[in-house]
């Protein structure tokens, strides 16, 4: 509508104001022909013009694995497929907890005691049944904090959109957003947003949200996808804040009153639970729950500020000219590794390509420097395969297992990963 363009654009150069110098850009008014320029399958009918505006982009599962290497460089013991069982208490403090080892060979089962001055619970959508173990010896029963919600990914390939601008609807028919996102060579649709009672670890779409992607899609492609054109579906779980109103009791079933910032919460026995938020706000969210560990006793005060230009492990040196800098809607590859690259581009096997993008020096590399333990570790959260294209990496699955049986001598478990492979292909 007329309207549309300068209401979205003056709340837009309002945040181009509030970023300074962080910006990655200024918003800009699109006519028609700009609009088309820029998004080439949009279409022409009923256009007319847009709002350029700038947001970053990144690949979720690699920034959280940089995240951990670079703790554990700096002297972090990390603990990788292990359970919380319990919670130790001791004149009603916490003091550590119960965990028991969750893979598959000689280690299987044991059950290890990890004492700590501090525990945070920062479990998601599954941060209420941390909670309810802290108040177990007492037997009373916690009020759950999250509510959650379902967002549905739909992966097509990037003919459908084929540029490195991504499209955002904000407000369609029936007044839900949606996007269509160019990611690492593919293109990706979405969202919903359904309350979910409960919390599967791989939650399945409903068909009601599929046809809504694709169909909403229809309206505005010019090449609109169809089932057929499905390379991958996924679905993850936010974990929203349900607002502490007793006198409330529907409030948590509508998602879109619910809060998308973080909370922090600390029990008696000092059991520090933080959840809500998003990846853009991980570092403030980090900082915050520090600041309660500090003001609760739980943690020595240190200098603030120490980590704010410390490097991850892998970042470019930007200085170095020679260094391209990549789009995110380019495909996988060595320059996914940053600084890395060229130790990962000379491993043994890099040369044996098992698929545009990997290879077997890469899934090498994951088994002995990212911690990769299984054929779901390598395809869907060192490379990102699975969310590109479920039946490719299916296909993949068993060479993959070998080189990963021959790494670490475990069980890659493959045979669960097939099952996973399917359900990412599942169109309800």
């Amino acid at each position: 509508k007329f309207w549309e363009a300068p209401f979205y654009g003056v709340g837009l150069k309002m945040y181009d104001a509030l970023a300074g110098k962080a910006g990655l850009g200024a918003t800009e008014f699109l006519n028609t022909s700009q609009t088309q320029r820029y998004l080439p399958t949009l279409k022409k009918n009923g256009l007319k013009g847009g709002v350029k505006y700038w947001d970053g982009q990144f690949d979720d599962a690699r920034l959280a694995l940089a995240l951990a290497r670079s703790a554990a460089k700096e002297g972090a013991l990390l603990v990788n497929y292990c359970k919380v069982t319990k919670l130790i208490h001791e004149a009603g403090k916490l003091v550590g907890l119960k965990c028991q080892d969750q893979e598959i060979g000689q280690e299987a089962g044991k059950k290890y005691n990890i004492e700590a001055s501090c525990i945070v619970n920062a479990t998601g959508v599954w941060v209420d049944e941390i909670r309810q173990q802290d108040v177990k010896p007492s037997g009373k029963a916690v009020k759950d904090i999250v509510a959650p919600s379902q967002g549905v990914h739909v992966v097509v390939d990037r003919e459908y959109m084929p540029t490195d601008h991504a499209m955002l609807i904000p407000k369609t028919a029936d007044g839900r957003v949606l996007f269509a996102v160019p990611w690492l060579g593919k293109t990706i649709l979405g969202t919903t947003d359904t309350p979910r009672e409960d919390l599967a670890r791989e939650p399945q779409p409903f068909k009601e949200e599929l046809d809504f992607i694709l169909n909403e899609s229809a309206n505005y492609l010019s090449k609109a996808p169809t089932r057929a054109d499905v390379k991958s579906i996924w679905v993850g779980l936010r974990p929203l804040v349900n607002p502490q109103k007793d006198d409330d009791k529907d409030e948590g079933k509508n998602t879109k009153k619910l809060s998308r910032e973080h909370t922090i919460l600390v029990s008696k026995s000092g059991l520090v639970t933080v959840t809500g938020g998003k990846w853009t706000t991980y570092r403030a969210m980090a900082e915050d729950v520090l600041e309660q560990c500090f003001e609760s006793k739980l943690l020595k005060p240190r200098p603030a500020g120490a980590t704010v230009d410390f490097p991850l492990v892998g970042a470019q040196n930007v200085a170095k000219k020679h260094k391209k800098m990549h789009s995110m809607g380019e495909a996988q590859g060595l320059h996914s590794y940053g600084d890395e690259a060229d130790f990962v581009g000379n491993l043994p096997g890099s040369d044996q390509v098992l698929s545009p993008g990997l290879s077997e020096g890469m899934v090498r590399f994951a088994a002995k420097y990212e911690y990769a333990r299984t054929v779901e570790d390598v395809l869907a959260r060192r490379s990102r395969l699975l969310f590109l294209d479920a039946a490719q990496a299916g296909r993949l699955g068993v060479a993959v297992a070998k080189i990963l049986h021959n790494e670490t001598g475990q069980d890659p478990q493959l045979a669960a990963f097939l099952d996973l492979a399917k359900q990412y292909q599942y169109l309800p």
